[in-house]
């Protein structure tokens, strides 16, 4: 086995791209420079004094390290699985393991060299081609069936400004354009198509392109239809199922017709999206007794089967959906982009820092009530209470030390809602029952229910803070409070009587 050389691993995140030092020591300080955390440190007294004013300050800033030295020579401080653990220098691993470890664990931005990369650490020029319908045929459309084209593709080839003759292609373009820089909004986009995919196989029509009005009016019929669910009960799908549903399809289609890949439209009025977004009225709310309930047993000690780490997450994660308002893919780290992150400016205000829909970037500033689960996470993971300037990791990380991916984070909420329930009374039947089927995006109706209706925040203000498209949308959850509505038209018209 070849030993390991830290000069072949490229550092993709800089321009021009770089290999790492070949010293490894120089290696570990260029990581942590980057990363904004120790990697690998050797602590002695003699270094933790050089380091520090007095014993009394190191003790104070390296509470674990001086433990250690107190009984040990020398103690080693290193980051493994989304923390920094501190172990005596012969119990510790060795440098190089930790290094390959934590490049390993950043691949998307650290990679071995290959034959293709220039000498100067640069890269060759690789296409990189949009591959959205892999992930629609790979989900069990049949590739045969999609690679056609039908009765109205535009036999006319100047007038097809795609350039393409067949649905597969045509489908990737649509992707590409449409939902590409939306994970989110790509993984919707692709259910929807595969919606319609399996139920024109099951009606032996196909491909998309063949599909006529009466053809599409059928499947609008069938989403709606009552459909048997899991318990065999038959229920209808949500009305928001139903407007994404046709949404996507008459997104589709319009694009098709306007860019001349197709003749015709037959899906032109399929979908009344946005009168249906007009009427908007957002419903999945917890009562604020469940909510303060929720925040009493968050805040409360560890369940005895639950490990500390693990509660300290948990606590976390809740804090930042609970007072952030984010939608749960916001929470997601994106290596690329080092996303989300939390600054914290002169004056210790913290501002989380997310994208939404569409790429958007939006900075939300974190209430007080939020910090002190942060703040603990934090020191959990041994780093400092609060993120220091130029920090570059996740803001929750995995038991395998990467980052908790959405399926995670939904867990981990969803964990708290179950211990709730089971801290309440016998007689509470309906907090119960709404703490059974509650999500994070319940959290986010709550955020928005605050901010618009209990305080009163300008429209604008809390369509920022939501990073709402439209201001309507936020104007929706005005519509949930009748009493707040009469208050307002009482102030208005007051009554002259004396």
């Amino acid at each position: 086995m070849n030993p390991f050389s830290p000069s072949r691993w490229l550092d993709t995140g800089c321009r021009p791209r770089q290999r790492l030092p070949e010293n490894p020591e120089a290696a570990l300080e260029y990581l942590a420079h980057v990363l904004g955390h120790p990697v690998y440190v050797r602590w002695t007294l003699a270094a933790l004094k050089r380091g520090c004013p007095s014993l009394a300050d190191a003790k104070r800033e390296h509470p674990a390290v001086f433990a250690l030295l107190l009984e040990h020579d020398a103690a080693i401080e290193y980051w493994a699985r989304g923390r920094l653990h501190v172990v005596p220098e012969s119990s510790a691993p060795s440098a190089a393991t930790v290094l390959e470890r934590a490049l390993r664990q950043h691949r998307r931005r650290f990679r071995l060299a290959s034959p293709d990369d220039e000498p100067d650490g640069t890269l060759a020029a690789r296409p990189q081609e949009v591959t959205e319908d892999g992930a629609l045929l790979a989900a069990g459309v049949d590739r045969a069936w999609l690679a056609r084209a039908g009765r109205f593709t535009n036999p006319v080839a100047l007038a097809n400004t795609l350039g393409v003759a067949d649905d597969a292609q045509a489908v990737r373009l649509f992707l590409r354009e449409h939902a590409s820089h939306s994970p989110h909004t790509l993984r919707a986009y692709v259910s929807e198509l595969r919606r319609l995919a399996a139920w024109c196989a099951r009606e032996q029509l196909g491909p998309f392109s063949d599909l006529t009005r009466q053809d599409l009016m059928a499947y609008r019929d069938a989403v709606q239809a009552p459909h048997a669910g899991a318990e065999g009960a038959f229920r209808r799908a949500a009305p928001a199922t139903v407007s994404r549903a046709l949404a996507v399809v008459s997104s589709l289609f319009a694009w098709w017709h306007r860019t001349g890949y197709l003749t015709v439209n037959p899906a032109e009025g399929l979908a009344a999206g946005r009168r249906a977004r007009m009427t908007w009225t957002p419903v999945r709310f917890l009562p604020a007794a469940a909510l303060a309930h929720c925040d009493a047993v968050a805040a409360g000690d560890a369940p005895e089967e639950v490990p500390t780490m693990v509660w300290v997450r948990r606590r976390a994660i809740w804090a930042l959906y609970r007072f952030a308002g984010i939608r749960l893919a916001e929470l997601v780290w994106q290596e690329e982009l080092g996303l989300p992150r939390i600054d914290v400016d002169e004056d210790r205000q913290w501002t989380l820092h997310v994208t939404g829909k569409g790429g958007k970037l939006r900075a939300i500033p974190l209430p007080s009530a939020c910090l002190p689960a942060l703040r603990a996470y934090r020191r959990a993971r041994g780093l400092s209470a609060d993120p220091p300037p130029g920090e570059h990791l996740p803001l929750i990380h995995s038991e395998r030390g990467r980052a908790l991916g959405p399926s995670g984070l939904y867990d981990e909420v969803r964990a708290v809602f179950a211990l709730a329930a089971a801290h309440l009374p016998p007689e509470e039947h309906a907090l119960r029952a709404a703490l059974e089927v509650a999500s994070t995006h319940w959290l986010r109706h709550g955020y928005a229910r605050t901010l618009v209706v209990d305080h009163r925040v300008p429209l604008p203000v809390a369509q920022a803070l939501l990073g709402h498209a439209s201001v309507q949308t936020t104007a929706a959850y005005a519509r949930t409070d009748t009493t707040q509505l009469r208050g307002f038209v009482e102030e208005s018209f007051p009554t002259n009587d004396r």
